[in-house]
């Protein structure tokens, strides 16, 4: 049998090239690592250490800041909006992402289609704050969404006719406690009340307005016309119909009876009204309080209560694109013959799209879910750019909360830091699973 050896002579120079290539390797890698050590590594280890130290830095306080952070009720809300931004945002967009890409594939301009949706991704996130803060604005006459809502509302519902109208003091016309007004003392039939407003802007007169005019009330009959009680250039009559005056077209009249509406009328163009075929008796005219109510002006999308969803929503246009062309990469390398196979056997397209097409993504769609989970765990600039400053702290989440104390006027860098090495342990998790999934799916 032959023994191989080395000779010893070759042994010397053969570690002085492994030397020598790791030399080569560690000057490659030596400032990656020193940025990495400088940018990260030091400031995680500095943030630790301070979070144990007083807001001034001087005094050593354990583990105060941690108990302080879960006593403040800011940071207990901060951490229910981490929250409903870690369950609902990666969810919706895992799963618009999933239909867009299963969609796009069947339509005929797939690329244009991808490229659309995908273009909010060339935005920053102080750009689509902007956006979105003008869009969410509460005057339909500047924010688009309540502009929307506004239009649809009035064409189903209507607007009130005349908002700013009121009678005169001393035409004997009560308010009531809902608003409405109605004349001070009964009348019987076969009499003309008018009723003089006052209020309206000649600009805000319909242009179908007439000259007020009425006629003379039959036996069994109320009549009347409401008009505004407003003689252009000066003169006229307070309480009287002048030539000049128009009538209010559109108002809702009221005949009660012992506090009960039994007969309603329409003003027609010359603000005139009937009520035809009354019984005998005593009748208050009214005019309701929805003549009067103050136009609708739609959502509150920045109020307390729906902040957190609308600055969601503004993060789905942004990062849909993104989940769509991830799953649709992945859609692209699915086993076509399984899917063939499937509708040849009978299988509907939701049975082959439940059955068949998520199990096989479930790997792309559990990377795209947990990457995204990490991502609104330190979304920050959409949440500082939209709230409005009243309701900062209703939208506030981890990363909004954690500058706030520490800059934002809280000026406590101790509890700040607590924050911080909150949100680092928060974020680990996800991201070692996700390098996992990736060393996994590339063994």
């Amino acid at each position: 049998m032959t023994t191989l050896t080395t000779p010893v002579g070759a042994a010397g120079p053969r570690r002085r090239a492994q030397r020598r290539r790791r030399a080569i390797a560690v000057a490659f890698v030596l400032p990656a690592l020193l940025l990495l050590g400088a940018l990260v590594v030091y400031p995680v280890l500095f943030s630790v250490g301070r979070s144990f130290f007083d807001a001034a830095g001087t005094r050593f306080v354990g583990g105060e800041n941690y108990a302080e952070m879960f006593r403040d009720p800011a940071t207990l809300t901060a951490i229910r909006n981490s929250a409903i931004w870690v369950v609902v945002a990666p969810t919706l967009l895992t799963g618009l992402g999933l239909i867009l890409a299963v969609l796009v594939e069947k339509v005929r301009w797939a690329t244009a289609f991808k490229l659309l949706l995908f273009m909010p991704m060339a935005v920053s996130f102080l750009a689509a704050g902007i956006i979105f803060r003008l869009a969410y604005e509460e005057d339909p006459d500047k924010g688009v969404l309540n502009a929307a809502v506004v239009g649809v509302h009035d064409a189903f519902t209507g607007a009130s006719s005349y908002p700013s109208a009121r009678p005169r003091d001393d035409q004997g016309l009560r308010e009531g406690p809902d608003g409405s007004y109605g004349t001070a003392g009964t009348v019987p039939p076969g009499r003309t009340v008018n009723l003089g407003l006052v209020g309206v802007p000649p600009g805000e007169v319909p242009a179908r307005a007439e000259p007020a005019s009425t006629a003379k009330a039959g036996p069994h009959e109320l009549r009347g016309a409401v008009y505004l009680d407003f003689t252009p250039g000066g003169g006229g009559r307070p309480g009287a119909i002048d030539a000049a005056e128009r009538g209010l077209p559109g108002l809702t009249v009221e005949a009660a009876r012992d506090g009960r509406t039994v007969a309603t009328a329409t003003t027609a163009a010359d603000g005139s009204y009937r009520f035809a075929d009354l019984a005998d008796g005593s009748y208050t005219v009214r005019l309701p309080a929805a003549n009067f109510a103050p136009p609708y002006q739609g959502v509150s999308w920045l109020g307390p209560a729906l902040v957190t969803p609308a600055i969601i929503g503004a993060y789905l246009w942004i990062w849909t694109g993104f989940a769509m062309v991830l799953i649709g990469a992945g859609l692209s390398s699915l086993p076509r013959d399984a899917l063939e196979a499937a509708r040849m056997d009978g299988a509907s397209e939701w049975q082959v799209f439940r059955r068949i097409t998520v199990p096989l993504l479930a790997p792309v769609l559990t990377v795209v879910f947990v990457t995204l989970v990490i991502n609104v765990m330190k979304v920050f600039d959409l949440i500082y750019i939209i709230a409005p400053g009243p309701v900062q702290q209703d939208a506030t989440v981890l990363a909004t909360q954690m500058w706030l104390v520490s800059f934002g006027g809280g000026n406590d860098q101790g509890l700040g830091s607590a924050l911080g090495v909150l949100l680092l342990l928060l974020v680990v998790p996800a991201m070692v699973f996700n390098v996992r999934r990736f060393r996994r799916s590339q063994s």
